[in-house]
């Protein structure tokens, strides 16, 4: 059973949860600072007895928490009802995505790996027929996600990665690349392509040669690099990055290196900008390829949640209302 929010940008609304109670908090103690003006705090307590502040506290808490559930309901919510096997038309792509801690370099926004990761995001909405597979690297390099055409998937997978996710330092693109010639599936032989996203940094292995590897398997290697020539420091807990003697590391684009390997592929080279990150033009290149027949088993059919958490929030919202600030006069015992 798969969980998916369709439009998830109604999340942000969420950060106000905390404001309406921290809200009240603040505007009850000004009115109390009110009343102590006007006399003892107690006294003006006796003059109003109806006014029930348990009850402003409730009101408080049910309209919080029918707000919360509003807002989810607003993002849409989904579960995957069934897998459904289909046939399609298409390439197969693999994208290898460099999590080393040079991605952490801020000279996009936020920084490098969040760009990269919000880029191919985008580009699974072009990619209809054409199934993904995602792999990460760093010092060593492993599948992410199974070559697939499910790309809801494929976001929940992408969501989860950060430079973490491999123990290992370093940059590894030749063993990213030959990862990814054992990761498409039997039935492709034509459109087959590799996406390598990377600072091209601290290589350490022969990339140029598993590209060249690559080709000749009829594989195209693309790269894209992600940086500047100028180089940007890397952000860790506490401070920057430094090197063994204390100097700040600052972390360069390594153009040549990229060039180098999408020659020895069969591909191209596309510097990543902040509008234009480059993946869209590779992939008008790989849909002008062959296309083959695939058999994909993907999740289908989604069915909706959001009634479900609107029906709750109304029923929230209602005894609110209907809850008043006065102190009720009926009393249980006698």
């Amino acid at each position: 059973m798969i969980y998916y929010l369709a439009d998830a940008r109604w999340l942000y609304f969420l950060l106000l949860v905390p404001v309406i109670p921290i809200t009240f908090a603040v505007m009850r103690r000004l009115r109390r600072r009110r009343i102590r003006r006007l006399g003892d705090e107690v006294l003006v307590g006796e003059l109003m007895p109806s006014v029930s502040g348990a009850k402003d506290w409730a009101r408080v808490i049910l309209f919080t928490i029918g707000f919360f559930f509003f807002v989810i309901g607003l993002c849409r919510p989904q579960i995957g009802a069934k897998l459904s096997e289909r046939k399609s038309r298409g390439a197969e792509v693999m994208i290898a995505l460099d999590v080393s801690n040079s991605m952490l370099a801020q000279d996009y926004t936020p920084n490098r790996l969040d760009r990269a990761k919000l880029a191919i995001s985008r580009i699974t909405d072009r990619l209809k027929e054409d199934r993904i597979g995602l792999i990460i690297f760093a010092g060593s390099s492993f599948v992410q996600l199974p070559i697939t055409a499910d790309y809801v998937s494929a976001k929940m997978f992408l969501s989860n990665i950060s430079t973490e996710s491999v123990p290992v330092q370093g940059t590894a693109i030749g063993d990213a690349i030959l990862t990814a010639m054992r990761s498409f599936s039997l039935e492709s032989e034509k459109s087959r392509a590799i996406i390598i996203i990377s600072d091209g940094e601290n290589h350490e292995d022969d990339a140029t040669a598993a590209a060249a590897q690559a080709r000749e398997a009829g594989i195209t290697v693309y790269t894209i690099g992600v940086g500047s020539a100028k180089g940007q420091p890397i952000p860790v807990k506490g401070g920057l990055l430094k090197d063994s003697e204390g100097q700040i590391v600052v972390t360069k684009l390594n153009e040549q290196a990229l060039k180098d390997v999408a020659n020895a592929g069969g591909g191209a080279y596309i510097h990543a900008g902040m509008d234009e990150f480059g993946l869209n033009p590779i992939v008008d290149d790989i849909k002008a390829m062959e296309e083959e027949e695939f058999n994909s088993v993907v999740f289908e059919e989604y069915d909706e949640q959001y009634m479900y958490f609107f029906a709750f929030a109304f029923v929230l919202f209602s005894i609110d209302f209907m809850l008043g600030r006065r102190k009720s006069r009926k009393k249980l015992f006698v």
